[in-house]
């Protein structure tokens, strides 16, 4: 009885410090990125190299473009998609998935990322969680030249540009509600609802941008914080988490539009995020090679690029890799 009872001891013991384990790798630009989905290419309104027709949004058919004042240049409006950020999901906090599982450890006091069955909770056995969120600035097209056009690419460098363990507002659902007032109005089942119809439009194609409050099949983005009512899966709960994040930076005017005649000269102003602007690539714990389901839609269903992404200790943090459709003036 004592030597089952050491052995228990020492198994708990191993799965507490299992968990605490802070795992990740260093992409490689080469080989963890699907290179293929950076097409369609668009040139004057045509498309010129569609490898695997890949849903995109679509875009301005008009041969000639122009920018500048007060003399506009002439150029031709390109389209294409661009990899441009990385981002980390974890419940590790300071935990860095995508600098090779780099423990910080900056002595900031934060709440711990959570995965389990709250008390109290009104569905008995549903999972909750709490993730936290990093997100790096990425500019690997910048880095290898592929795209040379100034107005298309800043001269960026990797950082480390947002880390919600840092923010209150990420941490609590209460205060994050100065950030997203209209929470109010559509934090409720009947607004869920049309959460379905998003659900089949990006897992078939796009999701639909009017549906804003709506992250397709994971659900409801609000309130954009990393609380999760319900925790269906590693790769589920991390696809949300990111989603939830995207629609915060917008809010927060860190990130901005880049597709459509409004982009032609610049970046502009995007508060109220577009959904179908964005593609979503797993890095970590797993690379999927297939291109048809590297790259996925907000909102796309999990089942079929999702499965046996998530494993024990080393695999229950996740990166991901974030595709931006690009539109602009060529000259």
């Amino acid at each position: 009885m004592k030597a089952l009872l050491f052995m228990f001891t020492c198994l708990l013991a191993f799965n507490v410090n299992a968990r605490a384990v802070c795992a990740g790798k260093f992409i490689n630009p080469i080989t963890d990125i699907c290179w293929k989905c950076l097409f369609p290419l668009t040139i004057a309104g045509k498309k010129v190299a569609d490898v695997n027709k890949n849903p995109t949004p679509s875009e301005p058919k008009d041969f000639f473009c122009k920018c500048g004042e007060p003399i506009p240049r002439i150029g031709i409006p390109i389209g294409f998609w661009e990899p441009f950020r990385l981002a980390d999901v974890t419940t590790k906090p300071f935990c860095m998935v995508s600098l090779g599982g780099t423990d910080m450890k900056v002595g900031v006091k934060t709440p711990d990322g959570t995965v389990g069955i709250k008390d109290g909770h009104l569905h008995r056995g549903a999972k909750t969680a709490f993730y936290h969120a990093h997100w790096y600035v990425y500019p690997v097209l910048y880095w290898m030249n592929l795209v040379t056009n100034l107005l298309c690419m800043t001269s960026e460098s990797f950082d480390v540009a947002y880390m919600t363990e840092l923010d209150p507002l990420w941490q609590d659902d209460e205060i994050s509600i100065w950030l997203n007032p209209e929470v109010v109005l559509f934090a409720n089942p009947i607004a869920q609802i049309a959460c379905a119809a998003d659900c089949v439009a990006a897992s078939a194609h796009l999701p639909v941008n009017a549906l804003f409050w709506c992250a397709g099949c994971q659900g409801g983005v609000y309130p954009l914080t990393g609380t999760l009512p319900f925790h269906h899966g590693g790769a589920d709960a991390s696809t949300l988490i990111l989603e939830k994040m995207i629609f915060k930076l917008h809010r927060e005017l860190l990130l901005f539009g880049s597709y459509g005649k409004k982009a032609a000269c610049g970046l502009y102003p995007m508060p109220w995020w577009k959904k179908d602007q964005y593609k979503l690539q797993m890095t970590y714990p797993s690379v999927t090679k297939n291109a048809t389901m590297a790259c996925n839609p907000i909102g796309r269903t999990t089942f079929f690029w999702g499965i046996n992404k998530e494993y024990p200790i080393k695999g229950e943090d996740f990166s991901y890799l974030i595709w931006r459709r690009r539109f602009c003036c060529v000259y």
